[in-house]
């Protein structure tokens, strides 16, 4: 199966010409070969740009949502949504289950070939240092290990890498790829790579990180770009720089088949 990682410029409150170009992007991953394609996260209005967040805010049958299904449905992939605000008012209202029927939450999609919702993810971690989301928007509950053609795709959205317990619960769920939408800044670059290389050694797995790639402005922050994929021995399949790119990887299930029966660490586990 092969993987694309999107990584996008992202203009801050500008949703449209963040929209059209992950349209774009996903239609150039489908034309190379790609059969499941990651998005970054919030990169609909900018994960920094909290002031826009209750005005751009949709329930799961949105306008947004409808047109990231569209862009699946239309060039034939999986899609992991990056993630955008969701209205959880909203998307109850609409006869989803939310772990709030109040407030905004940061909520992945994963879209099948179709455009037909296969799971959805709520950010359990909501980063609070130098940033409001804690304070904006209510954490997930439950967690999403979907099923895609034979492959089993766990979803986590960013500061979430910093917890291995949520990595170690979706592995005992059956998980053999973990994407990560993201919106990492700098400073923190090496926090970046040897958090996400790490989630993918410790649980023979692997991991594919989607991030951004901009700045906010002057008093915000930068997207320190370094998409990367990889797999289940952490060794770096693809990686980017800090400019707006897509990676394709061919995710081979056969090979965590093979790690994990020569490599049996999560056997030996003690609880």
């Amino acid at each position: 199966m092969n993987l694309a990682v999107i990584q996008l410029d992202i203009t801050p409150r500008e949703p449209e010409t963040n929209l059209s170009r992950a349209e774009k992007a996903v239609e150039q991953a489908a034309d190379s070969g790609a059969d499941l394609v990651v998005l970054p996260e919030q990169f609909v209005v900018g994960f920094f740009a909290f002031d826009a967040y209750s005005s751009y805010a949709t329930g799961l049958d949105g306008a947004i949502f409808e047109r990231l299904a569209a862009v699946a449905a239309d060039n034939n992939v999986g899609l992991v949504a990056g993630s955008t605000v969701e209205d959880l008012e909203a998307s109850a209202a609409a006869g989803y289950a939310v772990p709030d029927d109040d407030g905004y939450a940061n909520t992945t999609v994963f879209f099948d070939r179709d455009g037909t919702q296969r799971g959805v993810y709520r950010k359990h971690h909501l980063f609070g240092y130098d940033s409001t989301e804690a304070e904006l928007l209510v954490a997930g509950q439950s967690l999403a290990v979907v099923d895609f053609e034979g492959l089993s795709v766990g979803m986590t959205t960013c500061y979430d890498l910093r917890f291995p317990e949520l990595y170690r619960t979706l592995v005992d769920r059956g998980a053999e790829l973990v994407v990560v939408p993201s919106a990492w800044p700098y400073p923190r670059t090496e926090h970046w790579k040897t958090l996400s290389r790490a989630r993918a050694i410790e649980n023979l797995c692997y991991v594919a990180t989607a991030n951004g790639s901009g700045r906010f402005s002057e008093a915000e922050a930068q997207l320190c770009g370094r998409s990367t994929v990889y797999d289940p021995w952490g060794t770096t399949l693809a990686s980017s720089g800090e400019e707006p790119t897509q990676l394709i990887v061919e995710i081979d299930t056969h090979r965590i088949e093979t790690i994990r029966s020569t490599f049996p660490a999560l056997d030996d586990r003690r609880h």
